[in-house]
C-alpha cells in the first residue's frame, strides 16, 4: 500500500519533473538528450550479466575499480552501468569507452523499472552508496535478481530524512540482499532503517582502494613544469556560493605568496563559464584549461574546465581545498587528494565524508577552515611551509594506505551472491 502511494505521488509529480529536466537542459543541454533512456526505452545494455547504477560523476569514478576487477574476474558476464546525470554519463564513457553497456536509469515507476529490469536481465544488481529507489529495489527483487548495496554511506543527516518517511524506505532496505556498508555507525544507521543484520558486512570504504594513475601523474609533471617554479594550490569541486569565497582567499593568499597560482575546479560543467566570469570580475588573469594555452607567470587562475582530469590537476598542485565543504553540500572524496600525499583544507561542512575526513583530521593530514579568511591562512601557511605540508601530506597517504582492502572483501561477497 506504502508503495502504491508512493508510485501515484511519483505519477502527479511527473510534469514537475519533466519541467525540472528542460530546466537543467538549459544551462546543460545534454540533459534534453536520450530521454527514451529514462522511460526504459532503448540504451545500450548488455543483457544477462552484472549491472552497476551509479549515479552521477563521484560514483562512477568510485566504482572504476570495482567494475575493472569485474571485468576481469567475470569475462564472461558482460557489464551494464546506468546512472543519472549527463556528466555521470560522459565520465563513465571517458573511464570505459564501449566496453561496458551504459544507460540512464529509468525514472522508479513500476512499468518503467519492470521494462528496464526485464530488457537488461541481469544475474545481480549492484547500486553505488546509497541510490535506491522503492520501485527499483522491488521490481528486481521480484525478478529473482540479487541486490546488493556496495560502499554503503549514509550520514545521520540523510538517516534522519529517510526516518521520516520510514514507512516507504523499510521494505525497500530490508530487501536488500547484501550492504557493504563504510563504517560501523552507518552500519547502526541502516539497521534502523530496515537492513537485516545478517545482510550487512563493514567492510570500509573502496575509495581507499585508490590507485592514482600513472599516466596522469606523467600528465602532470609535464604541465606543472610549464608553469615555472611557483606554487599551487587547488579548489577541487567548488560549488555556487563557493567560488567567490575560494577567489577571496586567493586575493589574500598573493599578499603573501604572489606568485602563487589557485587552480579553480568547479564541480559541474555547467559552472564553468559562470565561474570564468567570477574570475575576471576578480580581476584576476585567467588561463582556462579547455582553452590549451599555456600559463603565463602572470596569470592568477588556472580554471579547470574539463571532465575527467580531477586527480591529473590535484597532482599539480601542492595544497588541495576540497569543495562543497565552504558551503552545505557535505563535502566532497578527500581521498582523492590524501592518496597523491597532499595536505588538505576542508570548511565545516562535511558530513558525507564525516569519518573519513575525522580520520585525515586526526593524522594531521587535513585543517578545517570556516570562510575565505582562514582559507587563505591555511594556504599560505602550507605554501610557505613546504616540510610541514609533505609531513601532513605523506600522513594522509598512510591513512589510506592503512585503510585499504575493503574492495576485495567487496569482491568476496558479491560473488557469495552469484553464486
Amino acid at each position: 500500500m506504502s508503495r502504491t502511494l508512493y508510485s501515484l505521488i511519483f505519477i502527479l509529480c511527473m510534469p514537475l519533473v519533466l519541467l525540472r529536466l528542460l530546466y537543467r537542459a538549459r544551462k546543460a543541454p545534454a540533459y534534453a538528450r536520450r530521454w527514451h533512456e529514462r522511460f526504459a526505452f532503448g540504451g545500450d545494455l548488455r543483457p544477462g550479466g552484472i549491472w552497476v547504477h551509479a549515479v552521477s560523476v563521484g560514483e562512477a569514478i568510485a566504482s572504476a575499480p570495482l567494475v575493472r576487477q569485474l571485468m576481469q574476474r567475470y569475462p564472461e558476464l558482460p557489464i551494464t552501468i546506468s546512472c543519472m546525470t549527463p556528466t555521470g554519463s560522459e565520465q563513465i564513457r571517458k573511464l570505459f569507452d564501449d566496453k561496458v553497456g551504459h544507460v540512464y536509469l529509468p525514472y522508479d515507476l513500476p512499468g518503467l523499472q519492470r521494462r528496464f529490469i526485464n530488457r537488461l536481465q541481469p544475474r545481480i544488481g549492484i547500486i553505488m552508496e546509497t541510490e535506491l529507489w522503492p520501485n527499483l529495489v522491488h521490481e528486481a527483487k521480484a525478478a529473482g535478481v540479487p541486490m546488493v548495496l556496495a560502499n554503503a554511506r549514509l550520514s545521520e543527516r540523510s538517516a534522519r530524512g529517510y526516518r521520516r518517511i520510514s514507512w516507504l524506505v523499510e521494505p525497500m532496505f530490508a530487501a536488500l540482499d547484501w550492504v557493504a556498508v563504510q563504517t560501523q555507525a552507518e552500519a547502526l544507521r541502516f539497521k534502523r532503517l530496515g537492513v537485516k543484520e545478517e545482510s550487512m558486512l563493514i567492510t570500509g570504504s573502496i575509495k581507499f582502494d585508490l590507485q592514482p594513475d600513472p599516466h596522469a601523474r606523467e600528465q602532470a609533471a609535464q604541465l606543472r613544469s610549464s608553469w615555472g617554479e611557483r606554487p599551487v594550490w587547488i579548489a577541487a569541486s567548488t560549488h555556487a556560493g563557493e567560488d567567490e569565497q575560494v577567489l577571496a582567499a586567493h586575493k589574500q593568499v598573493l599578499v603573501s605568496v604572489p606568485e602563487a597560482l589557485l587552480i579553480l575546479v568547479p564541480r559541474h560543467p555547467e559552472r564553468f563559464n559562470s565561474a570564468a566570469e567570477l574570475v575576471e570580475a576578480a580581476g584576476m588573469p585567467l588561463v582556462r584549461r579547455s582553452s590549451g594555452a599555456i600559463v603565463a607567470h602572470t596569470d592568477q587562475v588556472f580554471l579547470g574546465d574539463s571532465m575527467g582530469e580531477l586527480m591529473m590537476l590535484y597532482s599539480c598542485a601542492d595544497v588541495a581545498f576540497v569543495g562543497g565543504s565552504l558551503v552545505a553540500t557535505g563535502g566532497h572524496n578527500y581521498l582523492e587528494p590524501a592518496a597523491l600525499g597532499l595536505p588538505i583544507i576542508s570548511g565545516p561542512h562535511r558530513y558525507n565524508f564525516a569519518e573519513i575526513s575525522e580520520l585525515l583530521e586526526g593524522a594531521g593530514a587535513l585543517r578545517q577552515v570556516r570562510d575565505a579568511k582562514t582559507l587563505a591562512a591555511a594556504v599560505v601557511k602550507w605554501l610557505e611551509q613546504p616540510a610541514e605540508a609533505h609531513r601532513a601530506g605523506a600522513a594522509g597517504q598512510t591513512v589510506v594506505q592503512d585503510n585499504q582492502g575493503a574492495l576485495e572483501r567487496l569482491l568476496h561477497g558479491i560473488a557469495q551472491q552469484l553464486k
